[in-house]
């Protein structure tokens, strides 16, 4: 086999069920000496299968004898009762076929480690095809990798399938469910043993597969092998639990889909749960309608209603309660409480006034700057502040001592001026071109007589 599956666990399986598989293949050389019995109604038995079984354990448990078994003859007997680890067993899988000599039928080993399916083998002794997989690391046939097949529409699928064949089962329903799929799908194929059809769907052979009234061991191996090939597993709503559902449905990921929107009006799991549903919904009305009769609080009832819905028969006992009777007069009994008692009040905060952007447009169109309120409504001078700049003639401030009575800059005999050629000197900002194109030199105010005295002979 593949180096990448050299795992002890699943070396010991292989060794099993080829062990298995020496038992079938001798039996099956004289199918006249095979004694058989029946287990029920169309559903066979034979020695063969009891002695490939007692193989498989004896294999198993002589290397892991603390692991837990559940095959399908003996059930839980063997092995440990309480282990983490649970071999599940089909040792011969397609007995019916092997009774009249049909060659199609298989071993099947899975391991459950906390309920979750690790290691699987399923052998085929009449071909010798080994088809393995451990969880993570794909699925092999006769040491080569295995992969669904690649087709997306239902019209091109082939599907395998098997018959309902107990009483009770839903013959109508699937009866409706395989004349549609018989109008649309390429083909349908019913060979008779569920492990070896799912391997099948592993493989590429098939592109999907579905059943009902199945077991644990007749899906645990297989369901592992698809799902490690690319394929997706479960129940008839599409959802996962399936080994204990009696119901499996398989294939790639497109065929998957279209199956499932065939098998889910028909899926007893749904049905189940259904009517799960339905009971306690009207155990819920029937205490809400406070039930006098009873003589139970509705705690009591409640529980006695849901309990008996479930049908739970291993849950722990339920702890009893005082029964304590109703009232029977709907004075008696106390207010319920229902939304029209509860007002909420909502306290509405008042919003903050709006700042209006035009008042600071307005403002900045002013004369008195941006942001800045125009000349009238500017506060009153406090005392002894003097004369605001920017006015004309008396409104500028007094000289500093030893200024002198030269005229300042930019002025013409007046106040300050803020227009053109008003600046700090040449190329100062408050310059233009009018004033440098002047007699005076760039930003100068006034005639050179009112100049100050220069400090300096002139440069250049």
């Amino acid at each position: 086999m593949s180096q990448a599956l050299n795992i002890p666990m699943l070396n010991i399986a292989i060794k099993a069920a080829r062990a298995a598989g020496s038992i079938i293949n001798r039996a099956s050389l004289d199918l006249d000496s095979v004694r058989v019995s029946e287990k029920s109604a169309h559903d066979f038995v034979t020695e063969v299968d009891q002695a490939a079984e007692a193989a498989i354990i004896e294999t198993l448990l002589t290397a892991y004898p603390g692991h837990g078994i559940l095959a399908e003859e003996s059930g839980e007997e063997h092995g440990a009762k309480d282990s983490n680890y649970r071999w599940i067993i089909d040792p011969l899988d397609g007995t019916t076929n092997f009774i009249h000599g049909l060659p199609v039928y298989c071993t099947s080993i899975a391991l459950s480690v906390d309920g979750i399916i690790t290691q699987a083998v399923v052998y085929d002794p009449t071909r010798n095809d080994l088809f393995v997989a451990s969880k993570g690391r794909g699925a092999y046939l006769n040491d080569r990798r295995m992969r669904v097949s690649k087709r997306l529409y239902l019209n091109q699928a082939l599907i395998g399938t098997g018959f309902p064949f107990r009483r009770g089962d839903a013959f109508k329903d699937y009866m409706h469910v395989l004349e549609s799929l018989m109008q649309d799908c390429a083909g349908l194929r019913r060979p008779g043993a569920a492990a070896l059809d799912l391997c099948y769907v592993a493989a590429g052979y098939y592109d999907g597969f579905f059943e009902t009234g199945l077991s644990p061991w007749d899906m645990a191996a297989g369901s592992l092998i698809i799902t490690e090939a690319g394929g997706l597993v479960g129940n008839f709503t599409g959802e996962e639990p399936y080994l204990y559902e009696k119901e499996i449905v398989a294939g790639t990921p497109r065929i998957y889909g279209q199956l499932v929107q065939r098998l889910s009006p028909i899926s007893q799991v749904a049905r189940r749960h259904a009517l799960l549903s339905g009971q306690k919904a009207d155990a819920v009305d029937a205490v809400r309608a406070g039930d006098a009769s009873s003589g139970l609080t509705p705690l009591d009832a409640l529980t006695d209603a849901v309990g008996g819905a479930s049908g739970d028969a291993t849950s722990a006992p339920r702890r009893t309660l005082s029964a304590t009777p109703r009232p029977e007069s709907s004075d008696e009994r106390p207010h319920r409480v229902t939304k029209s008692d509860h007002v909420p009040t909502v306290s509405v905060k008042p919003a903050a006034p709006r700042r209006d952007s035009r008042d600071s447009r307005d403002s900045r169109d002013s004369r008195g700057g941006p942001g800045r309120a125009p000349y009238g409504d500017r506060p009153p001078r406090r005392d002894g502040e003097g004369p605001r700049f920017g006015g004309q003639g008396g409104d500028r401030p007094p000289r500093r001592d030893g200024e002198g009575g030269a005229p300042r800059y930019g002025s013409s005999g007046g106040g300050y001026s803020g227009g053109p050629g008003a600046g700090r000197g040449p190329g100062g900002p408050g310059g233009s071109r009018d004033s440098r194109d002047s007699r005076n030199g760039p930003s100068r105010g006034g005639p050179s007589s009112d100049r100050p005295p220069r400090r300096g002979p002139r440069q250049g």
